[in-house]
């Protein structure tokens, strides 16, 4: 059933403004009572950070090249390719606009990932940022770009963002 609302979600954004999701109308295309949507979710809100927590975690491997450049190089890249996907964007802004829960359900998973990066660097002996400094440095740009602006992040244009971090 979960499955089958994830979907429903994702293929109702992908044809309409997320304004026009609802608790209904999305039981109605995963084929599910509502009354089962409002005891499982409770809101559209709650629903959309299900979808995007499930849809942003995991979806993107950590690279180990033994080098830290190269690590967030290719970190950054997989991460704007994956933002450019039109999908992908329909579910993170609706998700982002459901409130700060939201915003959190997109993120949470990159924030590990650059944690991972960072702290094998450290275990190897090498510097390296802070999370914080780094997701402020990587991500927020990533992100601002995908949600607030019709420019997608490109591939080569992220790998920049890792100069200006590292220097």
């Amino acid at each position: 059933m979960r499955a089958a609302v994830h979907r429903a979600v994702q293929q109702l954004l992908a044809e309409q403004p997320a304004e026009a999701l609802t608790l209904p109308v999305v039981a109605g295309r995963a084929g599910v009572h509502p009354t089962t949507l409002y005891r499982r979710w409770g809101s559209v809100a709650e629903l959309l950070g299900d979808v995007a927590t499930s849809r942003f975690s995991g979806d993107i491997v950590v690279p180990d090249t033994g080098s830290l450049r190269e690590d967030l190089e290719r970190w950054v890249s997989d991460v704007a390719t994956d933002l450019a996907d039109p999908d992908v964007l329909a579910l993170m802004r609706a998700a982002v606009g459901s409130g700060p829960e939201g915003g959190c359900a997109c993120t949470a998973d990159r924030h590990a990932q650059l944690a991972a990066i960072l702290d094998r660097e450290r275990s190897r002996g090498g510097s390296a940022p802070e999370v914080e400094r780094a997701a402020d440095a990587l991500l927020g740009p990533l992100y601002y770009r995908a949600v607030f602006t019709n420019d997608p992040p490109q591939a080569g244009w992220a790998r920049e963002l890792v100069d200006a971090l590292l220097g």
